[in-house]
């Protein structure tokens, strides 16, 4: 590895704090460019090159049938390569400054409606022990709180507040936020806590959410579970738990929550990232209106 790419990985751990999971997406990223340098350019240093050259890469991985989100991800992080590189001053210029991503077709999310969310509480059978109770809670925090996958893996009992019923999450970029829990969820959660006790009298474990041997879930099983609850309640394509955090912000949306409180709740850096969500909280107030405005009925 280039000693630079090395030096660029430690800043990305020591000081931006990225988890080993995003040090290593953009790690393979800049790898995979300097194994294009070394087949079909002669080698050049990672240093040397002009935004020429990475053009000509953007080219062979569109011929190699890579999707414009991913060639934009690459770019993305060579980008944020270049840019460490001249804060080091090992390079004059950023050979990405005036880069332009490509165009990317914008996929709509549709959300479970409130009538499949009800249903997957109240037509599955989540059984009163552990391994139901903790299902049901996964489900419930998703829904009720709007947290991302990665965070949920990693709550620890100690990031529950029962007096003042909230639950701190770790959100991208180490960032931590309050989300507050409804009177269901807490009970839930008192319910859960003391399943774990009794299942695992001797576990020191700090982690919440835990496997049936007492061990940290994974990212694979928490889509599974995800996915396999909503089957039995849903015929959309996509159930995993990226769409139950959609529909836990478009469901807030249709009820009235501003615009702005979703952003907080949902840990968004910007506005523009929540917006994406107003679509579907827009066809429900089109509905709405269609039905009630008096020229409608002409």
């Amino acid at each position: 590895m280039d000693n630079n790419v090395k030096a660029y990985q430690e800043y990305l751990i020591k000081e931006k704090n990225y988890s080993a999971l995003t040090v290593n997406a953009y790690l393979n990223d800049i790898l995979a460019f300097e194994m294009y340098l070394v087949s079909y350019h002669d080698a050049i240093g990672l240093k040397d090159i002009t935004y020429g050259v990475i053009r000509s890469w953007i080219v062979f991985l569109v011929e190699n049938k890579n999707a414009n989100k991913t060639i934009n991800r690459k770019i993305s992080s060579l980008k944020s390569f270049y840019k460490f590189l001249l804060k080091i001053k090992e390079i004059d210029a950023n050979p990405l400054l005036k880069h332009k991503s490509l165009k990317v077709p914008k996929k709509v999310q549709i959300p479970f409606s409130v009538v499949e969310t009800v249903a997957v509480f109240e037509e599955n059978d989540f059984p009163d022990d552990f391994e139901g109770i903790r299902n049901r809670l996964i489900i419930e925090l998703f829904y009720t709180t709007g947290m991302r996958r990665a965070e949920l893996i990693s709550l620890t009992i100690n990031n529950i507040d029962f007096a003042n019923k909230a639950i701190k999450v770790i959100g991208k970029r180490n960032k931590e936020r309050i989300l507050p829990l409804l009177p269901c969820t807490i009970s839930l959660l008192m319910k859960y806590q003391q399943l774990i006790k009794a299942t695992f009298e001797n576990s020191n474990s700090e982690v919440l959410i835990l496997s049936k041997k007492g061990n940290k879930i994974s990212e694979s099983f928490v889509y599974r579970l995800i996915n396999d609850y909503f089957s039995s309640v849903s015929q959309k394509v996509k159930k995993s738990p990226h769409v139950l955090r959609h529909t836990f912000a478009t469901h807030l949306l249709n009820n009235g929550a501003d615009l702005n409180s979703v952003k907080e709740l949902l840990g968004h850096a910007s506005l523009s990232s929540t917006q994406i969500y107003t679509h579907s909280s827009l066809a429900e107030l089109k509905k709405i209106y269609e039905g009630a405005h008096p020229r409608s009925q002409k």
